[in-house]
């Protein structure tokens, strides 16, 4: 008698066609959602027009976003982002997020509605398993792979192994899911997970909001995983009202889904967590790195410049100042956030207390637009990576850590458990 299948396993068959697939197992399947972005667009066109015959298989399933270098910072890439913007014309696709139009594209993407529970979706950069967050199979794929899926709306996948992550028990105050993910790198590694696919249910991913799940599907990819996934729920339909058009088609594991193994957390007694430099998975609790000093504080990007992660900086920062010494770099993820943040009173809040408040885009997470690190500067981050010049200088060092921390350490001027600020 066949196993039940996992998540993972269902979506690459309904994708393939297929009534069941085999972890391990090869599949070609139908991709119904491909997206690049301005950094990584320009190379998917470099292999786009070699071919014999180009022509865009669906323009209504491709995804184009501005936000690694925008505005434009160099004549290099204002030319290459006309170029993108030629594309976009000449081939009729609509969906496209302009300058000031979009934001961070691992956020535009889920609040327009162009994902759906169930959905295969592949996109030119490494954070795509953002996606998984609503239900579907979400992965990061090369500027090769997305030519082949702009001509013919396929690609082949080895099916990975499924592992199920059960989290249980209720963080503490200033505790979220940023901390639950970089405790999961502390314990795995970064190939921990090396092409799996990771599964979240239990309690507390039950009760977690939208942002949260977002921000734990966006960094399994930290731990070497294919994708990240949380099966739909109320949360997701709630999350997709108003915002997606047409029937859904959610998918499920099945009751007797035959997973590679099972991991299992409880996060009640789950502090604030560091990811010291040089790598992701280099994990301490905050109290082991509190009190160094810290130069830069930034706040926002794909995994923390959600509307959760605004609200919680702005409570520990209103009526406070951002240290004398310590710069302060704030980036909503999106324009809808950018506006509703600003309605709700935050950016004014972030204003008053001294820190930059930057339009949404990837900012000095990547190290190659604005606020970058000299040599030997400090930076705490809301941010996914901390490599040897990841934000700029090869002699800075990056400290990633949740919102809280983050805010928390700005007002100090070093590394802080937000517990012992709280906030106002």
């Amino acid at each position: 008698m066949s196993s039940g299948l996992t998540l993972t396993e269902k979506i690459l068959a309904r994708a393939s066609g297929l009534p069941r697939v085999e972890a391990g197992g090869y599949v070609e399947a139908e991709v119904d959602l491909v997206m690049m972005h301005d950094l990584t667009g320009p190379l998917a066109l470099d292999a786009f027009e070699r071919l014999v015959e180009r022509r865009v298989w669906n323009p209504g399933r491709v995804v184009v976003v501005f936000d690694h270098q925008v505005p434009a910072d160099t004549v290099r890439s204002a030319e290459l982002q006309r170029r993108l913007r030629r594309f976009v014309a000449e081939y009729g696709v609509r969906n496209f997020y302009d300058v000031g139009k979009g934001g961070i594209c691992h956020e535009v993407l889920p609040e327009k509605g162009h994902v759906k529970p169930g959905d295969l979706v592949v996109g030119a950069d490494s954070h795509t398993c953002t996606y998984g967050a609503l239900g579907a199979f979400a992965t990061g794929v090369g500027s090769t792979d997305v030519a082949a899926v702009l001509a013919q709306g396929r690609l082949w996948f080895r099916v990975p192994e499924t592992v199920r992550v059960v989290v249980e028990g209720r963080f503490q105050r200033y505790v979220s899911a940023k901390d639950l993910i970089l405790h999961m790198a502390g314990c795995l590694g970064e190939d921990g997970a090396n092409y799996k696919s990771l599964e979240f249910t239990g309690s507390t991913v039950g009760k977690m909001g939208m942002d949260g799940r977002m921000t734990l599907c966006n960094m399994v990819v930290e731990l070497g995983a294919k994708a990240g996934l949380v099966p739909p729920d109320g949360v997701t339909f709630r999350y997709l009202e108003g915002r997606v058009a047409g029937s859904l088609r959610p998918l499920y594991p099945d009751e007797g889904a035959e997973y590679e193994g099972e991991l299992s957390f409880s996060v009640d007694s789950l502090e604030p967590q560091v990811a010291c430099p040089p790598r992701v998975a280099n994990v301490k609790p905050v109290g082991e790195v509190a009190g160094l000093p810290v130069d830069q504080a930034v706040l926002g990007s794909c995994t923390n410049g959600r509307m959760d992660d605004l609200r919680e900086a702005a409570g520990l920062l209103r009526g406070r100042r951002v240290k004398d010494g310590v710069r302060m770099i704030v980036l909503p993820a999106s324009q809808e956030i950018y506006l509703r943040a600003l309605e709700e009173g935050l950016l004014e809040v972030f204003a008053r207390a001294g820190a930059a408040v930057g339009p949404p885009n990837c900012g000095p997470c990547l190290g190659g637009h604005f606020g970058l690190l000299a040599e030997g500067e400090v930076c705490i981050s809301s941010t996914n990576r901390n490599f040897t010049g990841r934000m700029g200088s090869p002699g800075a060092k990056v400290y990633l850590a949740s919102p809280a921390t983050v805010a928390a350490s700005a007002v100090t001027g070093r590394i802080t458990d937000p517990r012992e600020v709280g906030g106002r």
